[in-house]
């Protein structure tokens, strides 16, 4: 009786302790299930640092690979008779994302929207395109090869010309390829999720060379893979390793030869902001907004590479949107995830710079941004808002440079949109939401003027950054891009 007693009592701690632990385990596989589902068949996502980090492996574990190995043309030619119109690197020639297209652009879409020249599928991710002589480049993800792979299309028809690519194993990741490729001296530059650059010929496809910035720098790629954009600046492309020894490196873009690198003195990290060169009292620099602070260095003569000023100021956790020069040598810098922003100022004395730190803002007390960069247009600066900014949460606002924390637009429930890109052509703004709603406005003083909008892309995840030429808009979602003729007089698709 005893015995038994012993035993019912050992059952009644024992059965409960065994059904938790299952429990657990049931739980655990069905969170792996849940994330690892494709995000067409699921519309939430998350998108909170320290929830959805590099999967495992990516910083402890680089395997070689052999960039550029494959390659293969398509029987396929292009019109040549475009205009010189180009759109050649992350936010276009003079990195303002305003179009200096002299083309008239319809003010308004008939109930069919803009006319769609052409429709591909991409592999899922958020990079973007390029446009030069009638051509487009896209560095994409191939889900079949499991590689990243350049690719160059016809403008006008949207037919493949060639793709160059290599292997590498890319766990899905929020997507996967998310930067823009530079051209520049019949070269393209791109830099794959895992730090691969590849450099080749833009007419051939012909491989020239390529760096590996994890193997050969150290970099670590931050969480959500690679977003810088590479740079293409006259005959040198500019790259942010954030290595343990090259903060910094200038590469000859012709022969692959590195000439110049930065030290990383403070250990810095690679952040998804973009390199962007700017001329501050006479001397031209690149910027770069780094994970650990910004810095100023040399672009031109025999102290290219060097640190002309550095500052720790403003230093988040998360760094997407690239810093914007205002005026007066003042840079406004933003980021998400509660990070909010600021303007620094950089001031000459005698032969040295130094930054001058300003207020650092709140995302609900000035303009912040938390995955597209700032538009600075005709002395006003624009943005959206971050999810955290209160009241403005999400709303394409305008505010004074000056004072970034005096808005000019009032609260405009109308002027809500995601984390989508939006970019200024023929005087007007184009914002692409998330569901690939495409919106044309006009601001006029002090309030935006909706002129038209159209649901040109099916997907979700709208967030690749817009480019256009002649005319002609590249927007994609996550899988998959279209080319718009938003000429006055569709002169493209009446061809």
């Amino acid at each position: 009786m005893i015995q038994n007693s012993k035993l019912t009592y050992s059952l009644l701690i024992i059965i409960p302790l065994i059904c938790g632990i299952l429990a657990s385990i049931v739980a655990v596989k069905t969170l792996m299930w849940w994330m690892d589902r494709s995000p067409q068949t699921n519309d939430f996502s998350l998108s909170v640092p320290g929830l959805d980090q590099v999967p495992e492996g990516v910083r402890d574990q680089h395997d070689k690979v052999k960039i550029g190995e494959f390659f293969k043309k398509f029987d396929v030619t292009c019109d040549k008779n475009l205009s010189t119109a180009q759109w050649t690197r992350f936010r276009g020639s003079d990195f303002s994302n305003v179009s200096t297209d002299n083309i008239a652009l319809a003010d308004n879409w008939k109930e069919s929207g803009p006319p769609v020249l052409w429709r591909i599928e991409l592999g899922e991710g958020y990079a973007a395109s390029v446009i030069q002589d009638g051509k487009v480049y896209i560095l994409d993800y191939l889900e079949e090869e499991r590689g990243d792979a350049l690719r160059c299309f016809c403008l006008l028809t949207g037919k493949e010309l060639w793709r160059r690519w290599y292997n590498v194993d890319t766990k899905r990741n929020h997507g996967r390829s998310r930067t823009i490729p530079a051209l520049s001296n019949g070269r393209v530059v791109s830099l794959g999720p895992k730090g691969h650059v590849m450099s080749v010929d833009a007419q051939s496809g012909d491989l020239k060379w390529s760096i590996d910035l994890v193997l050969d720098y150290g970099a670590e790629i931050p969480q959500w893979y690679t977003g810088q954009c590479p740079l293409i600046d006259g005959d040198i492309a500019v790259l942010a390793p954030g290595g343990d020894n090259a903060l910094l490196i200038g590469v000859d873009v012709q022969s692959g030869e590195v000439v110049w690198q930065t030290p990383n003195p403070h250990h810095w990290k690679m952040s998804h902001s973009s390199i962007m060169p700017m001329t501050l009292d006479g001397i031209r620099m690149y910027i770069y907004f780094a994970l650990g602070g910004i810095v100023g260095v040399a672009a031109d003569g025999e102290n290219s590479g060097k640190i002309l000023w550095e500052t720790n100021f403003f230093a988040p956790s998360v760094v997407a949107p690239s810093p914007v020069l205002l005026d007066e040598g003042r840079i406004y810098l933003t980021a998400g995830y509660g990070a909010g922003s600021t303007v620094i100022e950089i001031v000459r004395r005698a032969d040295a710079f130094e930054a001058q730190i300003g207020t650092k803002y709140s995302p609900r007390d000035a303009l912040s941004l938390e995955q597209q960069s700032a538009i600075y247009y005709q002395n006003v600066l624009f943005g959206i808002m971050p999810k955290d900014a209160g009241i403005r949460r999400q709303q394409l606002t305008a505010c004074d440079p000056n004072d970034t924390s005096r808005f000019i637009t009032p609260v405009d429930n109308e002027m809500r949109f995601g984390l989508g890109p939006f970019i200024v052509a023929d005087d007007k703004f184009y914002v692409l939401d998330d569901d690939g709603t495409l919106t044309m406005l006009r601001f006029e003083h002090d309030h935006f003027r909706k002129l038209s909008e159209y649901k040109v892309l099916d997907g979700h995840d709208a967030w690749g950054p817009i480019a256009i030429a002649d005319g002609l808009m590249l927007v994609r979602d996550s899988t998959s891009m279209a080319c718009l003729d938003l000429t006055q007089d569709e002169r493209w698709s009446r061809r």
